[in-house]
């Protein structure tokens, strides 16, 4: 029976389901069809309060202790096209008596047809692809389904996990012609949909009100740009990998094509610890390092100034000790800037 239809019945035992979720140690992950239970690794966190520290989705178990915090933080968007992490992929969910609570109940309730549920005991109990769902390997191995990537539920992508559910032993690797199947790579793709990094508002000299034709200086606070990671595990399998993204930008978009950026390419790069310099007294006349120069004032309204800056990710993980990239992503804030013209006194 095609895959896809397997995905169908499942959604049509919806009411079974949240039967078996009532059952102790079950609860929905986020699954094509299950409950995400294998080693009690379902949706959960530890944390010191701030909801940063760990939480899993799935047997997928993520580690934010290094993550960028607070209220302005935000999730970095790919440089690189469309790419986004996967929106579905394959890993442990089911031991053998686990499947067998997950599917009973589906079967017994006779909604997704006879046919269906006969094919599925055949291939599940009477000697398919197992026995007795695999009883005689209990400790041996696990019965691997989809998961879909929290935030991807209604990415077309998420389609795309349309394998049946397998067994794979301990130690074992996954069949070959499963490319969702969970990897070091995969796993670090994951942690790269959970970075986040702080805000990117400027400071400006002058701040918030400018005048025309007068350099306006930008720099960042570089205390607040430090690298950030975030580690995804299946403990199940031993294995890992860590995202991390370090500063590297600042693009300033002034908001109006009236206007004259420092450098002219509108990029300032991060030198040492400083993006930018900050504005010290008596350096009017000087050019900034980083900055913005308007040709023509905003009038009763304001412009709206944009800086992004542009984050360098790469990842190391299991068997992969030497880093390797991931597209680079970016994060952006607007600010109102106010531009005047200068006034003159004829005397």
């Amino acid at each position: 029976m095609p895959a896809v239809k397997h995905v169908s019945k499942v959604a049509a035992a919806a009411t079974v389901m949240a039967a078996v979720a009532l059952v102790p140690g079950v609860a929905h992950a986020g699954g094509r069809g299950g409950d995400g239970n294998v080693g009690q690794t379902q949706a959960h966190g530890d944390s010191d309060g701030s909801g940063n520290l760990s939480a899993t989705a799935g047997v997928v178990v993520f580690d934010r202790s290094k993550n960028g915090a607070g209220d302005s933080s935000g999730p970095v968007a790919s440089s690189v096209g469309n790419w986004s992490p996967p929106a579905c992929y394959y890993a442990p969910k089911y031991t053998p008596d686990q499947l067998q609570k997950y599917l009973e109940p589906i079967w017994n309730a006779e909604s997704t047809g006879p046919q269906w549920d006969q094919e599925q005991r055949d291939r599940y109990v009477n000697g398919g692809v197992a026995k007795d769902f695999n009883k005689d390997k209990t400790g041996q191995g696990y019965w691997w389904d989809s998961y879909v990537t929290a935030g991807h539920e209604g990415d077309p992508h998420a389609l795309d996990c349309t394998k049946s559910i397998f067994w794979v032993d301990k130690g074992a690797a996954p069949p070959a012609n499963i490319p969702q199947a969970v990897t070091p790579q995969t796993l670090a793709q994951l942690a790269y949909g959970e970075i986040r990094v702080p805000s990117t508002k400027v400071d400006l000299a002058p701040a918030g009100t400018t005048k025309v034709n007068l350099p306006t200086w930008a720099w960042l606070d570089t205390a607040k740009f430090k690298p950030v990671s975030v580690t995804a595990s299946v403990p199940l399998l031993n294995v890992s990998a860590t995202t991390t993204a370090e500063p590297v930008s600042l693009r300033i978009e002034p908001g109006t094509a009236d206007a004259q950026t420092y450098p002219a390419s509108g990029v300032c790069e991060i030198k040492g610890d400083r993006i930018g310099e900050a504005y010290a007294k008596g350096r009017a006349g000087d050019t900034p390092p980083c900055g913005v120069k308007y040709l023509r004032s905003s009038g009763d309204g304001s412009y709206k100034l944009r800086a992004t800056i542009t984050w360098k990710i790469h990842w190391t993980g299991t068997g992969v000790p030497d880093a390797r990239d991931l597209p680079d992503g970016t994060f952006g804030a607007d600010q109102d800037v106010v531009v005047q013209e200068i006034q003159s006194i004829n005397r």
